[in-house]
């Protein structure tokens, strides 16, 4: 199989009620940003400050090249509880996915997941959310850097 150029992984926990230090309480994990619903924050493309209209909690895994979603997930999921009650918890609660993005080089190509890295994030209730970006877009990590 040949690989992606690159990919990026965020798990993301989404909601209004969202309180991003009862999340980490309850993964035992820090994520690498987090905001309350009504936060005002500035954009990372424009600079402006806005008012965020929902809660969020993300981790992110390390960006890979070629693609290693396999080890990407792997390494989300090794940093938090994989209590699978606290995870019926926040998914009942709160909608939550992980989200990965794809580069390609080429307007072709392919991706192979291994059933484990299927399995994990379905055993906790975790959506797959795919974007995939065409060599035209291979540049604009910045898109997705808001993920």
């Amino acid at each position: 199989m040949v690989h992606l150029e690159r990919s990026v992984a965020t798990l993301r926990i989404m909601g209004d009620e969202l309180v991003p230090e009862e999340i980490s309480r309850l993964l035992s994990a820090m994520p690498t940003s987090a905001h309350v619903k009504g936060q005002q924050l500035p954009s990372s493309l424009s600079g402006r400050i806005g008012t965020k209209k929902s809660g969020m909690w993300r981790l992110r895994a390390k960006e890979t090249e070629p693609e290693d979603l396999d080890g990407q997930v792997s390494e989300l999921l090794g940093q938090v509880t994989s209590d699978l009650a606290v995870w019926g918890d926040i998914v009942t609660r709160f909608r939550v996915d992980l989200f990965c993005g794809w580069f390609m080089d080429s307007n072709s190509k392919g991706v192979e997941l291994s059933p484990e890295t299927m399995l994990a994030p379905a055993q906790r209730g975790i959506k797959l959310s795919l974007d995939t970006y065409g060599p035209e877009a291979s540049d604009g990590l910045e898109l997705v850097s808001q993920t």
